[in-house]
């Protein structure tokens, strides 16, 4: 149980800005921290989902509350994962060979193409929450942030990672088959609760989904493998897709 609490501690100390009080690290607690990201997720997701029944309570200006609305998942998560994004972009779009695309990839200055794609992301992003219809339910918020930290905890779990990334080694030392078996139950039971509860919304998760796999092709084949720059790009991406369906179903 000892390691379960460190792990889930350290799970929202990483991906989630809200200071965490717990600041330890426990190495033998590493390989179970992708367990807790459908937590987070949820922890994420409700948060997003209360913002918006607030905007719409004091009937904000649709332009305001969009802005708002947007900025929320990069700020709550401190931009990790759209600094992922940002990564990829230059590495996979500068067209170079495998081992100078891992370079671009480290390199911490930003080129333009990273610049030029996270503009239009935000843009996009922006645009389809000040234009979402008036009675767009908040609740399938949840299920864009339970969904895509689940599939990025599975595919982070799967798949090979890059030689270079910190996935590779230690940290794969200690994941289990059990672990997969988890995130799988979760992914699914997610799926199905948002088509219960939720009716047509329950097709968000099958966008962020099928949007986070589909995003994942080029970078890990691009890139030789996967890493958290990988999972924080494809889950932007998916996170995207699943607010275009939930604004304009």
């Amino acid at each position: 149980m000892k390691k379960l609490f460190h792990a889930m501690m350290m799970c929202f100390s990483m991906f989630c800005a809200i200071p965490c009080p717990y600041r330890g690290w426990d190495e033998d607690a590493r390989a179970m921290v992708t367990l807790f990201l459908p937590l987070v997720g949820g922890f994420v997701g409700g948060l997003w989902t209360l913002l918006a029944f607030a905007m719409r309570w004091l009937h904000v200006p649709s332009i305001l509350a969009g802005a708002i609305l947007c900025a929320f998942p990069f700020l709550i998560t401190g931009g990790i994962h759209i600094d992922g994004f940002m990564d990829v972009t230059d590495a996979v779009r500068s067209w170079r060979d495998a081992s100078e695309r891992r370079k671009i990839l480290k390199d911490p200055h930003v080129g333009s193409f990273a610049v030029l794609f996270a503009i239009l992301l935000v843009l996009t992003q922006f645009a389809l929450f000040a234009s979402a219809k008036e009675g767009a339910e908040p609740f399938a918020l949840i299920l864009v942030a339970v969904i895509s930290r689940t599939v990025a905890g599975l595919c982070v779990t799967l798949l090979r990672p890059m030689s270079t990334s910190e996935y590779a080694g230690v940290y794969r030392k200690g994941i289990k088959k059990s672990h997969v078996v988890i995130l799988a139950v979760v992914l699914a039971a997610g799926i199905a609760a948002g088509f219960l509860l939720l009716g047509k919304y329950g097709f968000v998760s099958v966008a962020v989904l099928g949007g986070y796999l589909l995003f994942l092709i080029r970078p890990v084949r691009s890139l030789k493998g996967m890493s958290g720059d990988v999972s924080g790009y494809a889950m932007t991406l998916a996170e995207l897709c699943g607010i275009a369906v939930w604004a304009l179903i």
